[in-house]
């Protein structure tokens, strides 16, 4: 009579205890890498550093969102970050206008390598975004899909004492804060005008395309991207802001 062996475990009881093991390795070599790389003792570009400031020239990558968020709480950095980008801009005072409106941490924007319609408040971050877009994304995308670049943005503003969709009540829009823009369109070097009323299911594919491809990379710096594909009310402009909420439509 053969000696009965014992059945070796279950797969499914020793998966679990091999994950948890692999992970606490895995978490302790990422506790280990960034230690050397705080104290410097290895030296890693500045773009693929946790711990170094954003820089609005440097190629977006996995890091670039979480450096975005770091500058809500810092002014001097994000006073620093969007004083090496293209914007021209001036800090404007802290100012409570409002039940729950004002603004603080926040600049003037005058003009950038694009013109405005007019210049506009914004949070630091809010401006540290819009550079991002116009440095890596809005300029390639209008070269790519119209052949010439972005001379004029045309907005309907940042700051507005308002609740969401201006409803009478209900919680106080991103606007309120300015920390949010609305994008009406874009005059070309040429001086073609294309527009998110006219264009975004217009005639010219390209132009259309070329709006998309704004939305789509606005999608990587904004917290907040809304655009005619999210409601009626959006019809006509691209809302951009930085507020508590992840959303890309």
């Amino acid at each position: 009579m053969s000696e009965e062996r014992p059945s070796p475990p279950r797969r499914s009881r020793l998966l679990p205890v091999i994950v948890g093991r692999l992970l606490i390795v895995a978490l302790a070599g990422l506790a280990l890498v960034s230690g050397l790389v705080w104290t410097g003792a290895i030296v890693v570009p500045d773009r693929f550093n946790p711990f170094a400031p954003l820089r609005i020239a440097d190629a977006p990558n996995w890091l670039t969102r979480m450096k975005l968020s770091r500058l809500e709480d810092k002014v001097g950095q994000c006073l620093a970050v969007i004083e090496n980008s293209p914007l021209h801009f001036s800090p404007v005072p802290d100012q409570v206008l409002g039940e729950g409106c004002g603004f603080a941490n926040a600049v003037e924007v005058a003009r950038s390598t694009v013109d405005f319609s007019r210049s506009f408040t914004a949070t630091c971050p809010l401006a540290a975004a819009w550079a991002l877009l116009e440095t890596h994304v809005l300029q390639d995308a209008a070269r790519q899909h119209l052949g010439q670049e972005v001379a004029s943005v045309i907005h309907f503003g940042t700051y507005a004492c308002r609740n969401i969709n201006h409803r009478a009540s209900g919680r106080r829009s991103e606007h309120a804060m300015a920390n949010a823009i609305d994008i009406a369109g874009f005059v070309l070097a040429d001086g073609r005008k294309i527009t998110l009323l006219d264009d975004w299911s217009g005639s010219d594919p390209r132009e259309a395309a070329f709006l998309r491809a704004v939305r789509d990379g606005a999608c990587r710096f904004f917290d907040v991207v809304l655009s005619p594909d999210y409601n009626e009310a959006h019809r006509d402009h691209f809302h951009f802001d930085m507020g508590p909420y992840d959303t890309c439509r």
